[in-house]
């Protein structure tokens, strides 16, 4: 089976991921895909971050029991900060019979070159990739295994979410219902 894997600390999950992981979905002919939620992130401030096994709770509550879209809560229990290059091996180990495949923004790949054993990865795995606002072309672009999709431009953040949501603002439609709902309960980023 083909996987393809969206790694993201979705803190929280918004309409870009959701939007991004469906036009996977059916564009690039994967049969899933995983929405791996990350403790912690490399490259990225973990005091920010929702608690891992609430952020995982909006991924279940935004997909809503989604046949082919699935979350996964797979690195929670590798060593962290989580490098993907450790998760890649880990899958491959557990599920021998799939073909997995990553999905990442562009700005993500303009940065890849600072991922651990990069190399490693782009030489073993397909990367499907979606645009982001503002980014130029990078050095990956043309390889074999890099598939720059038509993917439509989402200019949404989860920055900008927990902003607003600490500014007092109704972003109710930036977010799943279910996942605005169990936010404004929870008083998540509101401080």
């Amino acid at each position: 089976m083909h996987i393809g894997l969206f790694f993201g600390t979705f803190n929280p999950v918004h309409i870009g991921h959701l939007a991004l992981a469906n036009y996977m979905f059916n564009f690039a002919d994967m049969q899933q895909v995983w929405m791996v939620v990350s403790p912690h992130n490399p490259l990225k401030n973990k005091n920010q971050l929702l608690d891992q096994n609430d952020r995982l709770h909006l991924v279940n509550l935004a997909l809503d029991f989604h046949p082919n879209i699935k979350s996964s809560n797979f690195e929670f229990d590798l060593p962290q900060p989580s490098y993907t290059i450790n998760t890649l091996v880990r899958l491959k180990e557990k599920y021998p019979e799939h073909q997995f495949s990553l999905i990442m923004g562009q700005d993500n790949l303009q940065s890849f070159n600072k991922w651990k054993n990069y190399e490693e990865i782009i030489k073993r795995h397909h990367i499907y990739v979606y645009p982001r606002p503002n980014c130029k072309p990078s050095e990956f672009d043309t390889h074999p295994n890099v598939h720059i999709t038509q993917a439509p431009l989402m200019d949404i953040s989860s920055t900008f979410i927990r902003n607003s949501i600490k500014e007092k603002k109704d972003i109710r439609f930036f977010l799943h219902p279910k996942v605005w709902e169990e936010v404004d309960t929870m008083n998540f980023y509101k401080k």
